[in-house]
């Protein structure tokens, strides 16, 4: 029954891997993308997980650790990029220059 059980918890992961990588392709922003990227990355975690109990092997839960903290850090990598690239894009399409919030005249 438990191995039933997680077969089908792997599935319903599987589904949503695929739903996040569709959503990572056809995306209209790159927020929506970097959401989505997130939403991956937490899947991954969960098969990790669901792989260590079903193996009955601890390594497993080492390495989704790992995994989760190189994550969180790519996480604030791109969102620390994104915003600039985001304001990049504007200036190209308007052809002036964006000002940040905290800019004065």
């Amino acid at each position: 029954m438990t191995q039933t059980l997680l077969i089908w918890a792997q599935y319903l992961l599987l589904f949503f891997a695929v739903a996040s990588a569709v959503k990572i392709l056809i995306g209209p922003t790159g927020a929506d993308r970097l959401i989505a990227l997130m939403i991956l990355s937490s899947v991954t975690l969960g098969f990790l997980v669901l792989t260590a109990v079903e193996k009955e092997r601890l390594i497993y839960l080492d390495v989704a650790l790992v995994y989760d903290i190189f994550g969180f850090l790519g996480l604030l990598a791109i969102a620390r990029f994104l915003p600039r690239s985001l304001m990049r894009s504007q200036e190209k399409d308007t052809g002036k220059p964006v000002r940040r919030k905290n800019e004065h005249s």
